[in-house]
């Protein structure tokens, strides 16, 4: 039985990148009847959470915005978290977001009713709300993965994950041991390495690691960035940049893979003299299997004396210390997990039920499977952003967003247009659309044998697009109805 509040139309789960661009572009179409539903206490998402030392974004600024929304003052060429949240607070304010933003407010379970074509959400303060379509706006980076090492429980310092840090927490003076080696921990470490009195940095597999190009933007540059048609074509030269090395990624094609691994390796040579070290942080799978970083910093943090790089496995964790498997036991007071996040069990943390009751997380028991990342069969008036196989490896995810924002905003334009009571993707265009993704993926750099988070716990690459950005941005320039149920009113 539907309650007597008052129904929504969209509900967005999320006020990150995806939500606040869902958000404004509905409310551009003339549909104001949405509410953003945010677990946390404010808006900003990855770029509200990640707040750790030396946090910033590894794609160019002018191109890591809204198309819609451009910003001439980007300081630098790669900005810092601070300056990315600011940017996204002034989108919400320039917008009139925040009245329909409701913070604080947990999605606990989501579940169609299919007789009156609503979608009930239930929070988790125990509040349900009502809505006609349902937008997930979550992000594959929201759940931080940790390590369940044997003993964990039992350690007596201080603990925690790079995207909830502690703050509070003085380095200075302390045996800190990092575990993990991914983007966040070599932004991180170079600025802790400076604090810390010991640093051990617990290693698995080496990153491929590029030069920074970063830098400052001068005032003459911003003034010029300030006139549109340089800022269309500034914009342009970088999408086009990125976009031209697609074809290493989806076709693992050596011209542009054998020159990346060159500079990546000149980079460690030029900057690590010592051949034992260097040896340790030379990767020995192909570029771009796991996600390639960009840093100046972090191979010459690596060799101040107070840091130790450790590549035995952790075999437990005592009260004061950790083991690793070739015996050493390490005593520290401080452990910080830069192990990333749990990428690939999208919308874990709510019970998401379509049709008949249907579990999301049943639906994806072999895999997650979905039209263009963005609609399911069996799961009415329900789009995603940042869904399965939409993410990059090489260029900008607000590229992506935009695409799929345009899109949903079709259908439900379409939704209203027609009077319909449900939309919904047909299996078989699903199902079609996912053994296409399989196909593109098995010429890719991304099945050349490495172990990442791109995987699940099958092997599958759930994550990442295998194709161009342009390739997506023409499958989603028009919605499609002759690829969805259509159901009517009765």
């Amino acid at each position: 039985m539907v309650s007597e509040s008052p129904v929504l139309g969209v509900a967005i789960i999320g006020a990150g990148f995806s939500g606040i661009g869902m958000a404004i572009r509905l409310q551009q179409a003339g549909i104001d009847d949405y509410l953003i539903l945010e677990r946390a206490a404010g808006i900003g998402g990855t770029w509200r959470d990640n707040h750790y030392p030396g946090a910033a974004c590894d794609v160019e600024s002018h191109l890591y915005s809204f198309s819609f929304e451009p910003r001439a003052h980007w300081s630098r060429k790669y900005s810092g978290q601070a300056e990315i949240l600011d940017y996204l607070q002034h989108c919400v304010a320039r917008y009139g977001l925040a009245s329909r933003i409701r913070c604080n407010a947990a999605l606990a379970a989501a579940e169609y009713d299919q007789a009156a074509g609503l979608w009930c959400l239930h929070l988790a303060d125990g509040e349900t709300l009502h809505a006609r379509v349902l937008i997930s706006a979550v992000g594959a980076l929201s759940e931080p993965s940790i390590a369940p090492l044997p003993g964990l429980a039992d350690f007596r310092g201080v603990q925690f994950h790079s995207a909830q840090w502690n703050h509070q927490h003085d380095l200075r003076g302390k045996r800190v041991a990092v575990i993990g080696t991914g983007a966040s921990a070599i932004q991180f470490v170079p600025q802790i390495a400076q604090q810390a009195a010991q640093l051990l940095l617990f290693q698995r597999t080496p990153p491929w690691i590029l030069p920074k190009a970063d830098r400052r933007f001068s005032a003459t540059e911003q003034r010029l960035l300030q006139l549109a048609p340089w800022q269309k074509a500034y914009r342009a030269l970088i999408y086009w940049i990125n976009e031209s090395r697609a074809p290493g990624f989806t076709r693992s094609s050596d011209w542009l893979l054998k020159p990346a691994e060159a500079m990546a390796r000149h980079h460690l040579q030029r900057q690590v003299a010592d051949p034992a070290l260097r040896a340790a942080l030379t990767p020995d799978y192909r570029i771009g299997c796991k996600r390639i970083l960009i840093a100046n910093d972090y191979y010459p943090a690596l060799q101040r004396p107070n840091v130790q790089l450790v590549q035995s496995a952790i075999t437990r964790v005592g009260a004061d210390c950790i083991v690793s498997a070739d015996g050493g036991r390490h005593p520290v007071d401080t452990l910080i997990f830069a192990t990333g996040f749990r990428a690939t069990e999208y919308l874990s943390g709510v019970d998401i039920r379509g049709r008949a009751g249907l579990l999301l997380s049943q639906a994806w028991q072999a895999g997650a499977e979905s039209y263009l990342g963005i609609a399911c069969a069996d799961f009415p008036n329900f789009f995603m952003l940042t869904g399965p196989n939409t993410g990059l490896g090489h260029s900008s995810m607000i590229f992506m967003i935009e695409a799929q924002i345009h899109f949903i905003r079709q259908a439900i334009q379409h939704l209203r247009r027609a009077n319909l009571r449900s939309i919904e993707v047909r299996r078989e265009v699903q199902q079609a659309f996912a053994h296409e993704v399989r196909q593109r993926m098995a010429g890719s750099v991304w099945a050349s044998g490495c172990r990442s988070w791109y995987l699940d716990a099958a092997g599958l690459n759930t994550t990442l697009w295998p194709a161009s950005t342009l390739a997506y941005w023409r499958r989603t320039r028009h919605w499609r109805a002759s690829e969805f149920v259509l159901e009517s009113r009765a």
